[in-house]
């Protein structure tokens, strides 16, 4: 089992720049594919970005690719979301995941197994 822990939400003005991070401890961080996820009040939870175990293979959702770099760091047992132009739309609870199928870089929130309990991210002027 692995939990995880994001950090890095805030307040922001739009334009401006933001670094989400999750740590992960327990089991081997190698071992697992990593996503973000976010949830907007009123709407179902969707998928921003995902990496592979070792970083080669990333996917973005349309809305973010661009803007939004993703990352990890195995020896540091952790995952970074780089978010930069940030619009009001990105406004939401930001979730870190990770899953079993560590060769790909999943999109779909069923093939991440552990959650994080998310931090927020509020773009506004």
């Amino acid at each position: 089992q692995v939990q995880l822990l994001e950090s890095g939400g805030g307040l922001v003005q739009p334009g401006d720049s933001l670094r989400l991070s999750c740590t992960a401890s327990g089991r081997t961080f190698s071992s697992y594919a990593m996503g973000w996820f976010r949830q907007a009040p009123g709407k179902e939870r969707e998928f921003v970005a995902a990496i592979n175990w070792n970083g080669v293979i990333t996917r973005y959702a349309d809305s973010v690719r661009g803007r939004f770099t993703i990352s990890r760091n195995n020896a540091k047992n952790t995952m970074d979301l780089q978010m930069n132009s940030l619009k009001p739309a990105d406004t939401a609870v930001y979730y870190c995941s990770a899953g079993q199928r560590r060769t790909m870089a999943v999109v779909t929130s069923s093939g991440y197994d552990y959650w994080g309990q998310g931090t927020q991210v509020t773009v506004s002027s």
